[in-house]
């Protein structure tokens, strides 16, 4: 049996600053990853924390403080946001990037002007500048080890940051052809890559040990401590015995069938995240009887599925800044717009769960996409450029009519939708649901026009049209173990569960139902591990003095 002060059970952004911040403190550090490859969801992500109040926003003299961050999320709460875990993720936030990027490769620069996600809610940040992102990061610097970072389809190895993209800024940054040949040759990588590539050298410098193909199966508990954890690795069977924690930072149960059946509010078919998120940490924490919290809740993302992804599943693409073009709909099976289609994609989750009670069932699912011609020549469609042919999966029709039967939409409730909505496009202003009222909405449209109602509000008049069906997905679930301000994992009857932590989307997550803007997901669980690390070794310390 192996000992160390602190294991870390993942390896996605929360786990990495779990182990980074426990080392920083002298610990000696385990990280087990049950993937074949390290980074989790994190490294298929755009790689972006929403941090308040951040440093980078000082330097930058964009103002914020604590009350308006605190503000803000209690405006978004519906009495489901723990005040001591907001207090604790606002406090330490800045602090973690302080300490990153004093201690370890991490640096963080703004992403200009991006607003929070309700930025017109209390508190809220219209202008920008709590999200934060990573440069670009060659990894070469990763030596023998750059291939053992897991790529997602959605942003791959992309060596553009968000500011380059027409995601993170409203005129986006221009990349020369030279400047785009130079990050290819040094294996420049952005997004959710150029973060977990940094965190992941840190942990390279500090001689962190990363195994990958290492399942957790139980916790070792003795006398109400948490002692250690039994794993599966490719040897077989094995034990690590801990002097300080564990930290669990083993990402959701998105991909567990049973646990989503038993725990989420509403359907959640296409989860877009790695498919080792199988609930592992949370079946832990049940069985030594852990208080659990937040469990109806995910990071709700529409999502559409292509073929083409691997092992023969489908491919399953964000569907995220696609709904927020002009010259375009969302419209269930009946033909009609049922909420803002530009809504922040977490938000969009609660459209799908609408029931109608009469016909027990839920209205807004099956729901499509649809566009017009224009829109194809004007923004492309996920993986086709803007004026290439759309791919032969897109449902293609002459007319709308014949479109509405070729996908089972209602033919006369999808022409009167059309028609209503060219004629608000027309006078800019959609009185239904108010698309295009919000600088989210705005934010998310035609980069040519952002910041007016024109960026999303455009007629869908021109033929052929197209249609796409879009599901009910999350980029994980956000709930599990209870915990308090700094990570420890708290039992059905109130008191802590000694040497046991939790970080990321294996806990309640600290955000309740809600996302406060962009990189909402990450921040969080980056805190808490960072919060969890840095308690778990000073306990080690105390224990062995």
């Amino acid at each position: 049996m192996e000992s160390v002060d602190v294991a870390v059970l993942g390896s996605g952004a929360s786990g990495l600053t779990a182990a980074l911040a426990a080392h920083g403190q002298g610990a000696s550090v385990l990280v087990c990853e049950k993937g074949e490859q390290l980074g989790g969801t994190s490294a298929w992500s755009g790689g972006m924390i929403w941090i308040p109040n951040n440093p980078h926003m000082r330097a930058a003299g964009i103002e914020d403080s604590r009350e308006d961050a605190l503000t803000y999320l209690s405006s978004l709460s519906h009495d489901l946001i723990d005040p001591a875990l907001a207090e604790a993720f606002v406090d330490h936030g800045p602090e973690m990037v302080q300490w990153l990027e004093a201690s370890t490769p991490v640096q963080f620069q703004l992403v200009p002007e991006f607003p929070d996600y309700h930025p017109e809610f209390p508190g809220g940040k219209p202008g920008g500048g709590r999200s934060l992102e990573c440069p670009l990061f060659s990894y070469d610097e990763l030596g023998e080890h750059k291939h053992r970072v897991t790529v997602g389809h959605n942003y791959g190895t992309a060596p553009i940051t968000m500011e380059e993209s027409h995601l993170g800024r409203a005129v986006p940054v221009q990349v020369t052809a030279d400047e785009r040949v130079r990050r290819a040759e040094r294996d420049d990588r952005g997004c959710g890559q150029a973060l977990i590539g940094r965190l992941f050298k840190g942990c390279i410098d500090r001689g962190i040990e990363i195994r990958t193909q290492c399942r957790a199966l139980e916790l070792v508990v003795d006398s109400g401590r948490v002692r250690g954890v039994r794993m599966l690795g490719p040897d077989g069977p094995f034990e690590v015995k801990v002097r300080g924690g564990v930290v669990l930072a083993t990402g959701g149960f998105e991909w567990n069938r049973d646990l989503v059946r038993a725990f989420l509010r509403g359907p959640m078919t296409s989860p877009v995240s790695v498919p080792t998120n199988e609930g592992d940490g949370l079946t832990m924490c049940m069985r030594i009887g852990a208080a659990l919290g937040n469990m109806r809740e995910a990071w709700w993302m529409p999502a559409v599925e292509a073929p083409g992804g691997p092992d023969g599943r489908p491919q399953i693409h964000l569907f995220a800044a696609e709904r927020a073009r002009p010259r375009s709909v969302m419209v269930n099976r009946y033909g009609r717009r049922f909420t803002n289609e530009a809504a922040n994609y977490n938000a969009f989750g609660a459209a799908f769960h609408e029931q109608d009670v009469a016909r027990f069932d839920y209205p807004n699912l099956p729901c499509w996409f649809v566009f017009d011609q224009k829109h194809l020549d004007a923004y492309g469609f996920i993986d086709s450029a803007p004026g290439a042919p759309a791919a032969n999966w897109v449902t293609k029709a002459a007319s709308l009519r014949e479109l509405a039967v070729r996908v089972g939409i209602d033919p006369d409730g999808l022409q009167s939708t059309v028609a209503r909505w060219n004629q608000m496009a027309a006078r800019g202003v959609d009185a239904d649901f108010h698309r295009g009222e919000s600088a989210h909405d705005t934010w998310w449209g035609d980069p040519q026009v952002k910041g007016c109602p024109q960026a999303t509000l455009g007629a869908l008049d021109t033929g052929p049209f197209y249609a796409v069906e879009v599901k009910s997905g999350a980029l994980g679930t956000k709930g599990g173990p209870r915990t308090d301000g700094v990570g420890r994992v708290l039992h059905v009857d109130g008191d802590v569960i000694d040497g046991l932590y939790a970080a990321g989307n294996v806990m309640a997550s600290a955000m309740g139902m809600t996302y406060g803007g962009a990189g909402g997901t990450l921040a969080p669980g980056m805190v808490f591990g960072f919060l969890g690390g840095r308690d778990a070794a000073r306990r080690s310390r105390q224990d062995s003095a």
